[in-house]
């Protein structure tokens, strides 16, 4: 099948399963926040029914349709323009009967989909609150990074909303935000279970943070292994590396 792609789209191989992903340039592209979320997510049970809450243009969903065997992942975007572009490259990878994607906003969560539907919510939501921080001139950049459209409260109140009893969230964030995140995890009874800080390098204060939540679980917060992104000398890491490299191998 022909694809006729604009002057502001290309084809980018995700090397995982042989799928790849079709990105507007000029818009808010993947990186390695979501190959780290896609694996952190990896271990999730055999058949499950999973939520990408923000999915931009699909590039979790489609790296979790090729890592495990989920049943069917659904996505919402409330951007005209990602949302048209998610189901293109749903389209382009042949997934159209595992991977579906809604256009919305998930402060409207109750009309798009079905209270307690969910066995796994996913989300790499925008980190910056809508009042800090520089924005930028492109506005789809702009609802990308900032809670414009949507607050940090309100992808945990969807979460809590669309996840079933003992149902799993896993979410990609900033460490600065730590105490919004648990403020709304608690408040809508999401217990974190595991968190790993990821570095850019071992001197650095860490960038990112992965955390698995459990809806109505009990109290207990493991820490994971702090992963390091790159080496000294600007290579990646050992363990990022066995990332990529497994990611390759998933067949």
């Amino acid at each position: 099948m022909e694809w006729n792609l604009s002057e502001t789209e290309k084809i980018e191989d995700l090397q995982c399963k042989g799928y790849k992903l079709i990105q507007n340039k000029e818009s808010f592209c993947y990186g390695i926040d979501s190959v780290l979320l896609s694996h952190f997510a990896k271990e999730m049970k055999k058949g499950s029914k999973v939520a990408d809450l923000g999915t931009g243009n699909g590039v979790i969903g489609i790296l979790l349709c090729a890592k495990t065997e989920l049943a069917n992942i659904v996505g919402i975007e409330v951007q005209q323009e990602s949302y048209e572009l998610a189901k293109k490259n749903i389209q382009y990878n042949k997934l159209e009967e595992r991977f579906q994607v809604i256009q919305g906003n998930i402060k409207e969560i109750k009309q798009l989909l079905p209270r307690e539907s969910m066995d796994v919510v996913v989300s790499n939501p925008p980190y910056k609150k809508a009042s800090t921080g520089l924005t930028n001139g492109n506005l789809s950049k702009t609802i990308a990074r900032h809670e414009i459209t949507a607050t940090l409260d309100d992808f945990f109140q969807a979460t809590s909303y669309l996840l079933k009893d003992k149902g799993v969230f896993y979410l990609v964030h900033r460490p600065d935000r730590l105490v919004d995140i648990f403020e709304s995890a608690h408040k809508y009874h999401l217990e974190p279970k595991n968190m790993q800080l990821v570095y850019p390098k071992i001197d650095r204060q860490p960038n990112l943070v992965l955390l698995k939540m459990v809806k109505n679980a009990r109290t207990e917060l493991r820490i994971d292994k702090p992963l390091i992104v790159y080496s000294q000398d600007g290579e990646y890491s050992k363990e990022i590396k066995e990332i990529y490299k497994n990611q390759k191998g998933v067949m």
